[in-house]
């Protein structure tokens, strides 16, 4: 009798522990699981509309086989990409937008879908002082999106995010060559900074880097051993004459003046 009395009570209790999360499911839960897909496709929008993001693009996501095929295809797959950029998820929604531009590319969508590729992208770059694959992946994207339309609603946006990138490639490589000077490495940070500008000629930061630069050849001299100083305060001599013919009103002139007036001095006596 124990038994089956025991039988009974684990019973009611499985029924009342099923009953319990059923009774606990939420409007979105059963909404998310049901087949009703223009009551679906009505609360995904509802949420979207509220700021719910990621609730909104769960539910744009499972309506995604029920509506393949049908007019509104390219609207869920748009908003799904674009609940995901608006929560905040770069790498889903760049995903899902670039799969929406390969598989709508006459789509009204179309045009705004790539352009929000490209800024996931420009979202996914980092700071100049890490890696900067993603701004070049980011750069290569958008200069081929502005060969395609280079002129529509995004152009300016475009260029603001070809310029920052590219301030930021052109930053991270001249803190990189300066480094040297910072750690008093002075003939390798000659030889960094120049070929920064040998391969960049158009670098943004280009007059501090001439700055650098001649400031390495004069401290290389200074620090070099009798026989060698004379050559080289001959090179800060060089850099120093490119630098004021280049930037005559230069903040960085009043010092350099100076010791273009030492060096001049070291080389008349030697």
């Amino acid at each position: 009798m124990k038994n089956v009395f025991g039988n009974k009570a684990a019973a009611v209790l499985s029924i009342a522990v099923l009953l319990l999360s059923v009774s606990c499911k939420t409007q979105y839960d059963i909404m998310l699981e049901s087949n009703d897909v223009p009551a679906k496709y009505k609360m995904a929008f509802d949420l979207f509309d509220a700021g719910k993001y990621s609730k909104a693009a769960s539910m744009f996501e499972s309506l995604k086989i029920a509506v393949r095929g049908t007019l509104q295809e390219d609207t869920v797959e748009y908003y799904t990409a674009y609940s995901h950029y608006c929560f905040g998820d770069m790498t889903a929604a760049e995903q899902a937008f670039n799969s929406y531009v390969s598989m709508f590319p006459r789509s009204p969508f179309a045009d705004k879908a790539r352009f929000m590729y490209l800024d996931c992208l420009y979202q996914a770059t980092y700071r100049y002082e890490l890696d900067q694959t993603p701004t070049y992946k980011a750069l290569a994207a958008i200069n081929e999106y502005l060969i395609d339309y280079p002129v529509n609603d995004y152009t300016v946006q475009c260029r603001a995010m070809i310029e920052d990138l590219e301030e930021r490639l052109d930053r991270k490589d001249y803190e990189s060559a300066k480094l040297y000077y910072t750690i008093e490495d002075y003939k390798a940070a000659h030889y960094a900074l120049k070929l920064v500008l040998k391969e960049d000629a158009n670098n943004l930061y280009r007059e501090d880097i001439m700055y650098y630069t001649a400031m390495s050849a004069y401290k290389y001299a200074q620090n070099s051993v009798p026989a060698k100083q004379r050559e080289r305060y001959v090179t800060f001599t060089d850099d120093y004459f490119s630098f004021v013919s280049e930037f005559p009103e230069s903040d960085y002139r009043r010092e350099l003046d100076v010791l273009a007036s030492r060096a001049q001095n070291f080389l008349s006596k030697h």
